[in-house]
């Protein structure tokens, strides 16, 4: 598919689909038929919820809808409760790497390729792996919030830090309107551009967004469209590490180095990674109407009220994803040294892969609580998805005269195909109940029934309790995931300049099971869990696709708590995790996050957070970075780690406003000097940042 005919297909995409919307909000604004049969209301009964609350406007012209907010859970569009971000704790970490995890194995720079290395909060691999690299700042489903909000609501920050050599800046906005108390619009904004610390690894991420959503009682709506465009500098590491870790031995006795004279092993690379989302998600609910007396709390209020109560409901999702990753090296000579191999051009790279996928999942639902028996909700549904990757043409004879002699012989006995395409097919079922405090779950299951995920299981299951003791309670969570699935597609074939593999890998099988405990009047917080992996696939030493053919076991707990004496906060995060084999999975064994500050007010109306933190973890083997590929190998040559990274800030708020001053890696230079994230990646030295954000909501 062109990037023109992609275009033109979301288009049609958004242009049918809206028309499909206005004409559900159209049938289902119509007046109803008297009666009481299902799905129908009364006569004389209020059309909605907002007909009854103008009837009695004159008596309430005081209330305000309070905001709200929720993310969308998959296959079917379920909510869960989500945050509006106006907070003052912490704010500041928006602007440093190491906002993503307490062990983030980054290239150094905010914006750039990056691994969590807390493997329970790691993802697993994609479809379209180039993406991972970036996942934390690209947009997705699962992340994205919709926003209900009595007012228009615009959020906006903006960070800045460095000069003209090193800047760093963030421009975000998230804009969000009601026509009602039913109908939202939103759109976002996000531009990231950072020249980096360190030469050749500037970065620039321009991500927009369009959303909207209508919650009526029998039609609801939610939708965006989220474009993405990252550009990505890719200086392949420093040359020596001692640039960083001593730099008197290679200056001649001079002890201070200008990181941006420090040499890197790339100068003419870069990766860019750009795509779109075009999500949509519709229910239908049938039901029926219950009367309920006049309310006694609002004086003079004599008219019967109608609740629109539904019972089941059928539901379509769409989602449509594209992707495209371009890789480009235009010096020879770096490329002869940092590559061994090139299987298509000798005197540069000029690699590029697409991906492209269409799903469409049709449900159908028992919805939970329509009579008092109903303690749960039951869906079923089947899913389509229709997958199209594109790679490099590979248009050089693979043996014989006709091959030229500066390329590496071919590693294959054919060509791989240049496009593949594939039809999926899933069928599953899901349990939820989401109301109540004592017991609430979701467990969903499906399997393949068609294509190459044919027999492919995924069962996900979360069981939340909460136990009332001393006056508070107690929550519980227990959770569990067994998967036995197809392997990416593109670890199995995949052509490039210094890679072309072809591999027949099985389905890989992963089992976690655990639990956490929350303390609220301590502040406790505490997840243990424990996962085993057959068929785990991960890139090698040698920068490829590899899958090991036995059992893995990784053991992770976490705890985190908070303390406090009176405007004193110390809040503490610890994980302990291990791997039984550190050769397949790599982890730091300890990570800690440690945040000491003061929460108090100035004259009233200030808040301020002043303190300081520090991210650290223990020694280990981490993974090294491919450029060309975006990818982190396994590596058992560096090890990094043991090194604290410290901040001084002070966060404040007044009224809506929040900003912030920040001297990141304050202790840069104290003692131990060896602060890489990767072999051969150091981290951001030393730098003075600022922030500020605004909620315009009025």
């Amino acid at each position: 598919m062109t990037p023109r005919s992609s275009h033109i297909f979301i288009f049609r995409l958004l242009c049918s689909s809206l028309l499909l919307v206005a004409t559900l909000m159209v049938a289902t604004a119509q007046t109803r038929p008297s009666g009481r049969s299902m799905g129908e209301r009364p006569s004389g009964a209020p059309s909605s919820a907002t007909d009854d609350e103008s009837t009695r406007s004159s008596k309430k012209k005081d209330y305000v809808v309070p905001s709200t907010a929720w993310e969308l859970l998959e296959p079917l569009g379920l909510h869960e409760a989500a945050t509006i971000d106006t907070l003052l704790y912490n704010y500041y970490r928006q602007s440093i790497p190491s906002q993503v995890s307490n062990a983030y194995a980054s290239t150094g720079n905010l914006g750039a390729e990056g691994l969590n290395m807390l493997f329970f909060e790691r993802k697993p691999m994609s479809d379209f792996f180039f993406r991972d690299a970036l996942r934390a700042w690209l947009p997705q489903l699962g992340q994205h919030k919709f926003y209900n909000t009595g007012i228009p609501m615009t959020l906006m920050s903006y960070n800045t830090s460095g000069g003209r050599d090193n800047e760093q800046s963030r421009l975000q906005a998230d804009f969000s309107g009601n026509f009602n108390a039913r109908a939202q619009i939103g759109a976002m904004l996000d531009y990231l551009y950072s020249k980096g610390s360190y030469e050749y690894q500037a970065v620039k991420n321009l991500t927009w967004g369009l959303s909207g959503s209508y919650m009526g009682d029998r039609y609801e709506m939610q939708t965006f469209f989220n474009h993405y465009n990252s550009l990505n500098k890719e200086n392949g590491g420093i040359t020596d590490d001692l640039y960083i870790t001593n730099p008197a031995v290679l200056q001649g006795g001079t002890p201070t180095i200008n990181p941006k004279s420090i040499p890197t092993r790339l100068t003419a690379a870069h990766n860019r990674l750009r795509g779109e989302e075009f999500y949509l998600n519709q229910r239908y609910k049938v039901g029926y109407w219950h009367e309920e007396p006049p309310s006694d709390s609002i004086p003079g209020d004599t008219l019967p009220h109608y609740t629109y109560i539904p019972v089941s409901s059928f539901i379509w999702t769409l989602n449509y994803i594209d992707s495209k990753h371009k890789f480009l090296n235009t010096s020879a000579s770096e490329g002869a040294e940092f590559w061994e191999n090139h299987y298509l051009s000798a005197t540069g790279t000029d690699d590029s892969s697409e991906y492209s996928t269409l799903t469409n999942t049709f449900g159908i639902s028992l919805l939970e609580g329509f009579h008092k028996y109903a303690k749960a909700g039951l869906a079923a549904y089947i899913t389509h998805q229709l997958r199209r990757y594109t790679q490099p043409v590979d248009s050089i004879p693979i043996s014989g005269a006709d091959r030229p002699e500066d390329l590496t012989p071919y590693p294959l006995e054919q060509k791989l195909a240049h496009k593949t395409s594939q039809n999926l097919v899933w069928v599953g079922a899901q349990l939820t109940k989401q109301r109540g405090t004592l017991l609430r779950y979701d467990i969903t299951g499906q399997i393949g029934i068609a294509g190459p995920v044919a027999a492919d299981v995924r069962v996900d299951g979360k069981v939340m309790t909460r136990l009332p003791l001393l006056g508070d309670s107690i929550d519980f969570t227990w959770y569990g995931t067994f998967s036995n699935e197809e392997a990416p597609f593109l670890t199995k074939e995949y052509v490039s300049n210094h890679f072309i593999w072809q591999n027949d890998f099985g389905k890989v099988r992963r089992l976690r099971l655990g639990g956490e405990l929350t303390l609220p009047w301590t502040k406790t917080y505490l997840n243990v869990g424990v996962e085993n992996l057959q068929n785990y696939i991960y890139f090698g030493p040698d920068c490829t696709p590899v899958q090991k053919g036995g059992n893995v076991q990784v053991f992770s707990a976490t705890l985190r708590q908070n303390l406090r004496a009176g405007v004193l906060h110390w809040n503490n995060t610890l994980t302990y995790q291990t791997s039984s084999d550190d050769a397949v999975i790599p982890l730091p064994k300890l990570a800690v996050y440690s945040n000491l500050f003061l929460l108090f007010k100035v004259a009233g109306v200030l808040d301020v957070q002043f303190g300081v933190d520090c991210d650290y973890y223990t020694r280990y083997y981490a993974p090294g970075y491919q450029p060309a590929t975006m990818s982190f190998y396994n590596q058992r040559t560096t090890e990094v780690g043991n090194y604290p990274f410290m901040n001084v800030y002070a966060n404040m708020k007044l009224s809506k406003t929040r900003f912030y001053v920040l001297f990141s890696h304050v202790n840069q230079g104290m003692g131990d000097k060896n602060y890489f994230a990767l072999p051969h990646y150091p981290m951001n030295p030393r730098r003075f940042q600022i922030g500020l954000s605004i909620d315009f909501s009025d």
